[in-house]
C-alpha cells in the first residue's frame, strides 16, 4: 500500500492541476498527509463515503493522465539515467536526450 501512496502522491504533484481544487487537496490529505477517510471527512464536512468516492475518481483521472502522457515516468527515468551520466555512461546520455525529445 506504501508504493501505491507514493506513486499517487507523486502523480498528484505531476498532474494536479488537472483535478478540482477539492479533488486536490482531499487527494493530498490521503496520500501525502496520511490522514483517514474519517479524518477528512470531518475536515471537509462530508461523508467518508463521499471522500472515498472522490479519492476513487481523482485516482482514476490521474493513473489515465500518467497513462496517456506518461510524465511521471519519463522524470523518474530520467533521474535514474541521470545517475548513469554522472559515471559517464555515454549510451544514457543519448537516452536521456530521446526522452527529453519526446517531451
Amino acid at each position: 500500500m506504501a508504493e501505491k501512496n507514493l506513486l499517487l502522491g507523486s502523480l498528484n504533484d505531476v498532474y494536479g492541476e488537472f483535478l478540482s481544487d477539492k479533488q486536490r487537496r482531499i487527494v493530498s490529505a490521503y496520500y501525502d498527509e496520511d490522514l483517514s477517510l474519517a479524518e477528512i471527512a470531518e475536515n471537509e464536512n462530508i461523508t467518508r463515503q463521499a471522500v472515498l468516492d472522490l479519492i476513487k475518481r481523482a485516482s482514476a483521472k490521474l493513473n489515465g493522465l500518467e497513462k496517456k502522457y506518461g510524465y511521471l515516468d519519463k522524470f523518474l527515468s530520467l533521474k535514474a539515467l541521470s545517475e548513469k551520466v554522472k559515471s559517464g555512461d555515454k549510451t544514457a546520455l543519448r537516452k536521456m536526450l530521446d526522452i527529453i525529445d519526446d517531451i
